[in-house]
């Protein structure tokens, strides 16, 4: 009965149409309003408020931030935890733990929009790389620095007085931080490939800390760090772009991964190549004549070649020119003293 019912219901609109179509008059179509246009777009406020997006605007989104996996990169942040939990203990005199929450794909623009203010956002360069990354520092693990730097009491939650910038002793105590923070991340990069994180500035407006397009993938680590009773959150931005040049490297699954290539064969190969016996060619000259001329050759014709005997003569190997020499004797036979090798082997 359901079946029957949908299809009278088709049968009616396609009445309606016919009438508006003959007379003008009809009612038509059935016509969308506002809010749901808004829905289909992905446009609707009432939707719950919980940053959930539908409609079109969803489709976009999902296309969006759906990327690759990079095993290797997971790799890599493991090896920063393990380095920095040493590092920060010895920068801190105090007993530090990091721990990595998650690592996700995000996009620039959405990740700038969602850092919580006030933090400090360090801009650093990878040097072999020729490209940006961004280290996030909450207001937390600021002031958490701050006070244990300073010598403040074990017990005792780090004060934070919000509302003001961040003094100069602030930021610098921050930039100590961050530094040996780049320096555990180029470490841990080493056995993938040797890079260098330099500190190229402090910003506190994430306006200004702007090192890709809005759209452009990103991958995020969120690591934790506390220290005792006190800590904060670290946060560690990478463009796609700025991965690139080791992309293939962190598509592997371990380390030194081959990709099917097997280096027992290609030594095989090599060697039999080198043993391999070639035909070379000695060119006096070459002269280039009509169709017609040679047609017309005959027993006993002559070939006047532009050479003497002193000139030099190209050695080939099929096409390829190799070497340049001159001709002479050497024990009775017809020889030629190679005088300049024209390919690099």
């Amino acid at each position: 009965m359901a079946d029957d019912d949908l299809a009278a219901e088709w049968e009616a609109m396609a009445d309606d149409d016919e009438d508006e179509d003959v007379g003008g008059g009809g009612t038509g179509a059935r016509v969308l309003n506002q809010d749901e246009i808004d829905s289909l777009l992905g446009f609707d406020e009432g939707a719950g408020g919980d940053g959930d997006t539908s409609g079109i605007q969803a489709i976009v989104n999902s296309a969006l931030v759906s990327y690759e996996r990079l095993p290797m990169l997971e790799v890599v942040f493991d090896r920063l935890v393990r380095m920095m939990s040493t590092s920060l203990r010895n920068f801190t005199s105090d007993n530090v733990e990091v721990s990595l929450d998650n690592i996700t794909s995000i996009r620039f623009g959405d990740y700038l929009n969602s850092i919580p203010l006030p933090a400090m956002l360090s801009v650093f360069k990878a040097e072999e790389w020729d490209n940006y990354g961004l280290l996030v520092v909450d207001s937390a693990l600021i002031y958490s620095i701050v006070d244990v730097l300073l010598g403040g009491r074990r017990g005792t939650a780090a004060m934070r007085i919000e509302g003001r910038p961040y003094t100069t002793i602030e930021r610098n105590l921050v930039e100590r931080m961050v530094t040996v923070v780049l320096s555990d991340l180029s470490a841990a990069f080493d056995p993938l490939s040797p890079v260098t994180f330099r500190f190229d500035r402090l910003e506190t407006n994430p306006r200004f800390a702007t090192i890709a397009r809005p759209a452009n993938a990103a991958v995020l680590a969120r690591l934790r760090i506390d220290m005792e009773d006190r800590g904060g959150r670290l946060e560690l931005m990478l463009p796609y772009a700025t991965l690139e040049p080791v992309r293939e490297l962190l598509l592997q699954m371990f380390m030194g991964e081959k990709f099917g290539r097997d280096s027992i064969w290609e030594t095989h190969l090599a060697n039999e190549l080198w043993a391999t016996d070639i035909e070379l060619e000695a060119v006096l000259d070459q002269v280039v004549l009509s169709l017609n001329d040679v047609l017309n050759w005959k027993p006993g014709t002559r070939l006047l070649l532009n050479a003497s005997p002193k000139s030099t003569i190209d050695m080939r190997c099929g096409d390829v020119p190799l070497f340049v020499g001159g001709m002479g004797q050497r024990n009775g036979n017809i020889a030629v003293k190679i005088n300049q090798k024209l390919r690099k082997m």
